[in-house]
């Protein structure tokens, strides 16, 4: 279990934690947290081993939420990022990576956007701009009553746009660990204000280096909503994921943080560097092939292939597909 340290925020008093060894890297896992609890949820905690092995991983419980305290907090998205950051300095992190999934993708932005001096590079996973864009008025309003209303209810309403298909025995877990993470007024209350906030001016605003994964069937969050923050973002990645689970360790976990971990190791200064799956479509580009071609050849949607061709042209500095092809020749000479 992780030894649990408290600090004062300007939210509440605050509990984190830290494991692993390397560059301090904040992780935000979204909505309601539970330090303890969340180790068991499905593979969150190989996925934080791994992670753990490049880098110092800075987890904390929201206020209001898993061991930090729950009475008189400030549970605003404000109230969120000002206790973000008060961790980050109680662990000695002047400057540091980010890792934000959901609402935790929109703190992460805003600490981006309004102090890219502490923010060497971002990755943001399954976000959204806007908090009104994930469901119609009247059932955003439905859920945050729900919830209050009846936690148990609520947990298991909103199962289903976090894990495909639960089992029961999902389901189980899913509800120890909501319930262990927040009392149904906090969670109602931290939801209606993820449902109410919209980053996009502050999405212009981040100088970081930045990566935004999206699992292109993601039920809780659509595909076009992580495509725009991408396209907001000045000079921003956007990595497409097989699956359809919203969260990061459920489903093909290891793929997600191997390109957060990779894309966080890069520098910007050194020779471009593609990931594997980019170094094969580019081969593929070099062959002659059109994105329709390369979609079917590796099974995926056009899209993702257009995706990937648009991600090798930004890394490469290129325009053209022969100025692809040329890179291939060269990088397959000096290999």
């Amino acid at each position: 279990m992780p030894r649990i340290r408290y600090c004062n925020t300007p939210a509440g008093r605050v509990a984190y934690s830290t494991s692993g060894a390397g560059p301090a890297l904040l992780l935000d896992t979204g909505w309601i947290t539970d330090l303890r609890a969340q180790l068991e949820l499905f593979s969150f905690g190989p996925f934080l081993e791994r992670l753990g092995e490049r880098f110092t991983v800075i987890r904390y419980d929201k206020p209001g939420c898993g061991l930090s305290d729950r009475d008189g907090v400030d549970l605003s998205f404000d109230g969120q990022v000002a206790a973000a950051l008060a961790v980050a300095d109680a662990v000695g992190a002047g400057r540091l990576r980010l890792f934000g999934a959901s609402q935790g993708g929109q703190l992460a932005t805003a600490i981006a956007a309004r102090h890219p001096d502490r923010v060497e590079a971002l990755v943001l996973y399954g976000v959204c701009a806007d908090g009104r864009d994930l469901a119609p008025a009247e059932v955003r309003e439905s859920l945050v009553a729900l919830v209050r209303a009846h936690w148990g209810l609520g947990l298991k309403a909103m199962a289903g746009t976090f894990v495909t298909d639960p089992t029961a025995e999902d389901l189980a877990g899913f509800t120890r660990f909501q319930r262990a993470s927040a009392s149904a007024d906090v969670a109602a209350r931290l939801l209606d204000v993820y449902y109410h906030t919209d980053i996009r001016d502050l999405l212009p605003m981040v100088r970081a280096r930045t990566a935004v994964l999206h699992r292109e069937a993601d039920r809780g969050t659509r595909f076009e909503l992580g495509r725009e923050v991408a396209a907001l973002i000045p000079g921003a990645t956007l990595i497409p994921l097989p699956g359809t689970s919203h969260l990061f360790y459920h489903g093909e976990w290891l793929v997600v943080v191997e390109a957060v971990a990779d894309f966080l190791t890069e520098r910007a200064a050194t020779e471009p560097r593609l990931t594997d799956r980019e170094l094969q479509v580019a081969e593929l580009v070099a062959e002659g092939l059109t994105n329709q071609a390369i979609a079917r050849r590796l099974s995926v949607a056009p899209r993702t292939a257009e995706t990937h061709v648009e991600n090798i042209r930004r890394k490469l500095g290129v325009n053209s597909r022969a100025q692809i092809a040329a890179w291939v020749t060269r990088h397959q000479l000096h290999s």
